[in-house]
């Protein structure tokens, strides 16, 4: 509010500057902002070119077209949620998620170990390497025994979206629309390929965590990941944001739609009032050219809400 300088009585001050308990609590809402964006990262905002005409898309995805979208300044995770951060939540609060609420998850077919195998129930129809492991959660990504002990600093898998705003309620944060998320993934560059530019492997060097073989029976892993990697693990982007390409699937806000964008709003986007999927973005550590080359940056896929796999996770702005 503006202040105004007094004429003839001590009035005009009074009306015209904010009374002190509304100071007072817009001063503390600047340091609540303060204290929950510790260690985020602030991005300005503004316009950028979403979307793209690269030939590798799929038509379905409604990667198209290039649009000139507008988006506010916002605060967002350097990277995604780590078991330890989601284990702090789970601690906290008792939260079940949904996928040890329904007793299963899906794990991809070459990590379940031997001892699991009679943990199957069944394998997904058209996608026969993604089998529902009986006891697989974030706790046990694999299955009964797995354990996260030694990947405490890996990104927290078998999140479903429901469970993804769980932790945001509880943390004080959000889910990034998908402009957003796009936005922040691209790192400053304009209609670049991936977060780091338009190369996959520049001067030979692995880049981010995807399917390094033959999909989906032989992966060599020369890019030092079978499944997930460190949530820090390989160069950030221009803005500072780890694996926004590859390692796991990051849930965004937004309903999904192939087509509701291409005349929808331009400034700061939030999808279709209603759907049945949520938008997914970022590939992840089983992404790869023959198959699911998903792991450019507006790339796009989706889920249900209340699915969960060994490579869905997700990061949070505010």
């Amino acid at each position: 509010m503006e202040y105004v300088k007094p004429s003839c009585s001590c009035m005009a001050v009074r009306d015209t500057l904010p009374a002190r308990n509304e100071r007072d609590a817009s001063t503390s809402s600047q340091k609540a902002t303060l204290e929950l964006s510790e260690g985020m990262i602030f991005l300005q905002g503004g316009e950028f070119l979403m979307g793209s005409d690269d030939q590798e898309g799929f038509p379905g995805d409604g990667e198209r077209p290039v649009r000139r979208v507008v988006i506010d300044p916002f605060y967002i995770d350097p990277c995604a949620v780590s078991n330890a951060e989601f284990k702090a939540f789970a601690d906290a609060t008792g939260y079940a998620t949904e996928a040890e609420v329904f007793g299963s998850s899906f794990v991809f077919h070459l990590l379940v170990p031997r001892e699991v195998v009679d943990k199957v129930r069944q394998a997904v129809q058209h996608t026969p390497w993604w089998w529902n492991v009986e006891g697989a959660s974030w706790r046990d990504p694999e299955g009964p025994g797995t354990g996260i002990e030694d990947r405490m600093d890996h990104p927290v898998t078998h999140i479903s979206w429901n469970d993804a705003m769980a932790y945001c309620k509880w943390s004080g944060k959000r889910l990034p629309t998908e402009a957003e998320w796009e936005y922040a993934a691209r790192g400053g560059l304009v209609q670049k390929r991936y977060p780091w530019g338009d190369l996959l492997k520049p001067d030979g060097e692995h880049r981010c965590n995807i399917w390094q073989g033959k999909f989906p029976d032989k992966n060599n892993a020369s890019d030092g990941y079978v499944g997930t990697a460190p949530i820090r693990a390989f160069a950030p982007n221009g803005y500072g944001l780890y694996n926004m390409s590859g390692n796991v699937w990051e849930w965004c806000s937004d309903w999904f739609s192939a087509s509701f964008h291409v005349n929808g709003p331009r400034e700061n986007p939030q999808g279709p009032p209603a759907g049945d999927v949520r938008v997914l973005r970022g590939g992840s550590y089983l992404c790869h050219k023959s198959y699911c080359n998903r792991y450019r940056v507006a790339a796009r896929s989706r889920n249900t809400p209340d699915s969960s796999t060994g490579n869905i996770g997700f990061r949070c702005v505010m």
